[in-house]
C-alpha cells in the first residue's frame, strides 16, 4: 500500500471530508449556529469569548490532533470565536463517518478539553493576573507559537498585547507583571517573544 493510500485510509477513518488552510489571525468560527466539527492538522487555534467588560477570554487552545466546533454534535449555538494563532490547517469531520476508535478518541479529547476550559475559567475568576500569565506561557511553551533558543530554552513568540488579550487584561499591566517575572529569573522578555528560563518557577506561580 502506498503512503498516499495509507494517509487516505487514516483520513477516512477519522471522518475527514475536506481540508482548509487558515492564515495567522484569521477567525475560523464565530458565535452562532454550529454546522461543522474540525480536527486540527497543523498550527494552533485559540477559542475565546468576550466578557461583559469587552475583554477577550481564552477558553482553551487546540493543538494538532485536537478537535474544535464540537457544538455541531448537539446542534447547540456556539458562544465563542475560533481564531488561528499561527498559519494552520484543519480537516472538516463528518461524525457519521468516524470509526469506533476515532469516536472514542473524540470523546476522550472533548472530556480533556472541557477540563482545560474549566481550569481557564477558574484562573480567570479566582487567580491573580501573575498566575494567569504564568499558566498561559506554560500552555503555549509546547505549541506552534514556541521554539528553542540556541541554548535550549523554550521561547514563546507573542507580543504583550496578544498575551494581555489571552488573559483578560491590558498590555500595560501585563508588561509590568512580565518585568517582575523577569527580575525574579523566571523568564526573559524580548521584542515579540518571551523566553522561559525557569519552568518550575512558572509552574509554582501558576499554581500548577
Amino acid at each position: 500500500m502506498t503512503r498516499a493510500s495509507i494517509n487516505g485510509s487514516a483520513a477516512q477513518e477519522r471522518g475527514a471530508v475536506g481540508n482548509s488552510e487558515y492564515a495567522a489571525g484569521e477567525i475560523i468560527l464565530f458565535p452562532g449556529a454550529a454546522d461543522d466539527l474540525y480536527r486540527l492538522k497543523s498550527g494552533l487555534i485559540r477559542l475565546h469569548a468576550v466578557d461583559q467588560g469587552g475583554y477577550g477570554v481564552t477558553l482553551r487552545y487546540v493543538k494538532p490532533g485536537g478537535y474544535f466546533g464540537e457544538e455541531a454534535l448537539t446542534g447547540q449555538r456556539r458562544r465563542y470565536f475560533a481564531e488561528a494563532v499561527t498559519d494552520s490547517s484543519a480537516s472538516r469531520v463528518a461524525v457519521d463517518r468516524l470509526s469506533r476508535q476515532a469516536l472514542q478518541e473524540l470523546a476522550a479529547y472533548l472530556a480533556g478539553g472541557l477540563e482545560q476550559m474549566n481550569r481557564s475559567l477558574l484562573r480567570l475568576a479566582a487567580k491573580p493576573l501573575r498566575a494567569r500569565i504564568a499558566a498561559e506561557l506554560l500552555e503555549l511553551s509546547d505549541s506552534a507559537l514556541a521554539g528553542r533558543t540556541d541554548s535550549g530554552e523554550s521561547v514563546v513568540y507573542l507580543t504583550h498585547d496578544d498575551l494581555a488579550a489571552a488573559v483578560g487584561s491590558v498590555r500595560e499591566t501585563v508588561t509590568k507583571v512580565i518585568g517582575e517575572m523577569a527580575r525574579s529569573g523566571a523568564l526573559r522578555a524580548g521584542y515579540g517573544k518571551i523566553v522561559v528560563l525557569d519552568q518550575a518557577q512558572l509552574a509554582e506561580i501558576a499554581g500548577a
